[in-house]
């Protein structure tokens, strides 16, 4: 499996450190809002790579951080307190927040098809693995304590900027906010690794430190919490391109510092989801939720099916006309996949199997090429061989994609077979359920082009007094 890799700028293999099995970390949600539907793509794009490694025959073991506390918003660690800043605005606690949200975030997966990972760990279970960390640094001279916050010397390490090409004085101060420089720091690109009492007096959620009350950054959660559930090395680290710098690069900074050695092998990072006006954002007002799109009419898993048209490093353009789009492509899907009608004798055409496979597992090679696989999707169809193999390939493909096509499918003919029977006369359930199962029996046979047979059935029923109707809406009947 070829994947591109952010650290390394190329299509590297995917190899594991340790045969057979992944150690996948992958960021989570500040929970002091509701996720959009932007955050959700990056979520989309990962849980799709996590169920094709699943897919591959690896043992993947995924953890991912809630952030809970904190999470300044700026570069230049300044800022309002994200999940202060929703305690304010709806008049609760900041833990009272940070469990409805999380909540919130888990039911948008869910209806997403998006797997919850392994483990799941709220940063403000992890204080004593920040401190230890934090102490380590400082012991080894990578950390340094001025006006009471603890801050990661940058200057120390030979290659901060991992992602980027930065020269350190391109560097702004604040690049997403007008702030002020903080004049604590050593140099510009220093981060905290810990804030003390001496700045944001009205923080909630506050721990003894060895350097005074106080609680953790931002970057240093997520380092501790792949540690403490994954070990000193990662397979492959995940999240959202615009996480690369600073969040990322200072993760590897504080990792490898404290380690001595190369921390993750692997980065994965899934492009923005644009408007017309540019990235989605909260803070812009474009705000689109999971639950808005259900109000909308579309359900959520047509949103899932829209994501995966779009390669994960490309920027993906949402507008209501391209999610009309990918609302009808994927009602013709399901109905394509309804009007397969298998019979009890068909067996899986293995060679036409493997076909159907290798081009599905070809496209996810292919740096996850799920517009590829989609295509591969839809080439079942075209395949010639029976029905039962190609509904064998679509559900073996669904362990990837996970659209839930397969089962809208079923539910369409459900549907289809309750009004069916709404409409047919008042008769016993015994010899309702008889007439049902000749009337499939002849549809397969007319697709088979069995006319001789369907004919044969279609007389047996009259015989006994019931004359079939064939409609625009399906076989009916009648009983004299």
């Amino acid at each position: 499996m070829l994947l591109y890799n952010s650290l390394t700028r190329n299509r590297d293999e995917f190899v594991p450190r340790v045969s057979g099995k992944v150690s996948m970390y992958t960021c989570g949600p500040t929970v002091y809002h509701y996720a959009h539907i932007g955050n959700l793509r990056t979520y989309t794009m990962e849980d799709v790579l996590e169920k094709y490694l699943r897919y591959l025959g690896y043992d993947v073991k995924r953890v991912m951080n809630i952030t809970d506390v904190g999470h300044l918003s700026s570069d230049g660690d300044t800022g309002e307190d994200k999940m202060l800043k929703g305690a304010r605005r709806e008049h609760k606690t900041v833990l009272e927040i940070a469990k409805f949200y999380t909540d919130a975030f888990f039911s948008d997966c869910d209806k997403l098809n998006i797997k919850r990972p392994d483990v799941v760990e709220p940063a403000t279970n992890c204080i004593p693995e920040f401190i230890a960390m934090i102490e380590t640094l400082l012991k080894k001279g990578y950390a340094y304590e001025a006006g009471g916050n603890i801050y990661f010397d940058t200057s120390k390490l030979d290659n901060y900027y991992a992602f980027n090409d930065f020269n350190e004085e391109d560097l702004e101060v604040g690049v997403r906010d007008s702030v002020e420089e903080d004049t604590n720091k050593k140099n510009k690109a220093d981060f905290v690794l810990w804030f003390t009492k001496s700045k944001f007096e009205d923080q909630e959620l506050k721990w003894e430190s060895p350097w005074g009350i106080g609680y953790p950054g931002w970057h240093i959660e997520c380092s501790c919490i792949a540690a403490k559930h994954l070990g000193e090395y990662l397979d492959i680290h995940c999240g959202g391109i615009d996480n690369a710098f600073p969040h990322h690069t200072n993760e590897i900074a504080q990792s490898e510092a404290t380690y001595g050695h190369e921390w993750c092998r692997h980065w994965f990072h899934v492009h923005h989801l644009n408007t017309n006006s540019g990235k989605m954002s909260k803070s812009k007002g474009e705000f689109l939720t999971v639950s808005l799109l259900e109000e909308k009419g579309y359900a959520p898993l047509v949103y899932r099916f829209f994501c995966m048209q779009s390669h994960y490093r490309k920027n993906l353009v949402f507008s209501w006309e391209n999610l009309d789009n990918a609302k009808n492509a994927y009602n013709k899907l399901v109905a394509r996949i309804a009007a397969l009608s298998p019979s009890e004798a068909e067996s899986v055409d293995e060679a036409a199997f493997a076909e159907g496979k290798k081009r599905f597992t070809d496209a996810l090679d292919n740096d996850l090429n799920t517009s590829l696989a989609v295509t591969a999707l839809y080439d079942v169809f075209k395949l010639k061989t029976n029905d039962k193999t190609k509904l064998a390939l679509i559900a073996d493909f669904e362990r990837v994609l996970d659209l839930g096509a397969v089962a809208a499918a079923q539910k369409l003919n459900e549907d289809k077979k309750a009004e069916s029977s709404s409409d047919a006369p008042d008769v016993a359930p015994e010899l309702l359920a008889y007439i049902n199962e000749k009337i499939e029996a002849r549809k397969a046979a007319k697709k088979a082009k069995n006319f001789a047979l369907a004919d044969a059935i279609r007389d047996e029923l009259l015989s006994k007094g019931i004359t079939l109707l064939d409609t625009r809406e399906g076989t009916k009947f009648t009983i004299s």
